[in-house]
């Protein structure tokens, strides 16, 4: 039965690759445009904030559409909703690339075409962690896929800025043609590559509407300390992230001088840290949860140090030294968060329960960069300073909130 094997586990590597895909398109699509921003603000003739909104519509459309595209996912299946959202998500890259050729005037059909990618994304990425949960039935191998999910996710925004930055050299609005290329791309691997659950495929009749909100109900109140305890740490972490990028990007420019492709590469450089350190992460977490509270930990408290190193001295070096140390410490952290979840939660209420946690991501996505913004017209420590202070809550949230031994236990109590 040794080939029986071997074929199972070429088709867990092709579906992992694919569904790794698809968080490119979410990356993508804000991480990229950060380095543009100030060629678009010009070529455009708009202000600082109306420029700002290319991000944050986006954002705000995801986090709105999240929940729902969850909760559908649960009951109608993953594939059926994922693949007409990466076609959304296309399309919206599309109209916003026609728009700036074809208007003289583009920006509102851009803010237009962001919204439709921000509903594309909304059902595209964030229902890729309940996905992997679904396919595999070993923790060891549901952590080990969210690892390589999470490695996908923070490689492309390793390879994002330099990407952008990169693409507009040529064109301006190149990197709003590339989106649809992205999202094709995954569409098709998902499409072929990825396995439809068999146990989803009547899962739609089930469960009405009222019943599958008083489980959801059931579960918040039952679990919802731990829960909600890594929402916000996930919201923060992103919070901190992409406002850390903001600024850095805002200061190789202004302080430093530094433009186009070298500024992406250097903005690359923490992500990197992030990148490698998540993928190591995922391939030892395993499914220990107390190793996950740990490695949770180790994460922020590294978080903690590099903010508290910022505070200390922030010139052009040590800032990339301890940006990449932050990077490190959230590599380490988002791995087990996600793991937390999906094997903490029963399969039918994984994708709105994960929907819950990833649009707490995007509203920190979304609240970074412009909460960064203002605070960087007073005193630039001010900044590090809050960045601690939000560092230090994170690590109280799961130091006294988080309970893997508690909830091992409640699970085998109810089952």
């Amino acid at each position: 039965m040794n080939w029986v094997k071997r074929l199972s586990e070429k088709k867990s590597v092709k579906s992992i690759i694919a569904l790794s895909s698809v968080p490119l398109v979410m990356t993508l699509g804000n991480s990229m445009l950060i380095p543009v921003l100030p060629v678009i603000e010009k070529k455009l003739n708009i202000s600082s904030f109306q420029v700002s909104l290319i991000i944050t519509v986006y954002s705000i459309v995801a986090i709105l559409c999240i929940p729902i595209t969850g909760y559908l996912s649960d009951r109608y299946g993953r594939k059926k909703i994922m693949l007409p959202c990466l076609l959304i998500a296309s399309a919206g890259g599309a109209v916003a690339g026609i728009a700036a050729v074809m208007f003289k005037d583009p920006y509102i059909m851009i803010l237009a075409g962001r919204v439709l990618q921000g509903v594309g994304s909304a059902g595209a990425a964030p229902i890729v962690m309940p996905f992997i949960g679904d396919l595999f039935q070993k923790d060891e191998d549901i952590s080990a896929g969210l690892g390589d999910i999470e490695t996908a996710n923070t490689a492309g925004k390793v390879l994002s800025p330099i990407l952008g930055a990169f693409l507009a050299s040529w064109v301006w609005f190149m990197p709003f043609w590339f989106i649809p290329v992205v999202c094709l791309i995954s569409f098709f691997l998902v499409l072929f590559f990825v396995p439809k659950p068999k146990e989803k495929e009547n899962r739609g009749d089930t469960k009405s509407v009222k019943d599958f909100a008083k489980s959801i109900h059931g579960i918040l109140k039952r679990e919802g300390r731990w829960l909600v305890s890594i929402f916000m740490i996930g919201g923060i972490i992103m919070f901190l992230l992409f406002g850390l990028l903001f600024y850095l990007s805002d200061n190789l420019e202004k302080k430093y001088q530094i433009e186009g492709i070298v500024k992406g590469a250097l903005l690359s450089i923490p992500l990197l840290f992030l990148s490698v350190s998540s993928y190591l992460a995922g391939k030892l977490i395993g499914n220990n949860k107390i190793r996950m509270k740990i490695y949770v930990i180790i994460g922020m408290a590294l978080l903690v140090l590099a903010f508290a190193g910022l505070w200390w001295k922030h010139s052009f070096y040590p800032l990339f030294l301890f940006m990449s140390l932050g990077g490190v410490g959230i590599g380490i952290a988002l791995p087990s968060l996600d793991a937390l979840i999906t094997e903490g939660i029963e399969k039918e209420e994984r994708g709105t329960i994960s929907s819950f946690y990833n649009s707490m991501r995007f509203i920190g996505v979304a609240l970074g960069p412009p909460v960064f913004a203002y605070m960087m017209t007073g005193i630039e420590r001010i900044i590090f300073i809050v960045s601690l202070l939000c560092s230090l809550v994170a690590l109280a949230l799961v130091l006294f909130y988080i309970d893997p031994k508690k909830n091992e236990n409640e699970a085998v109590k109810t089952v």
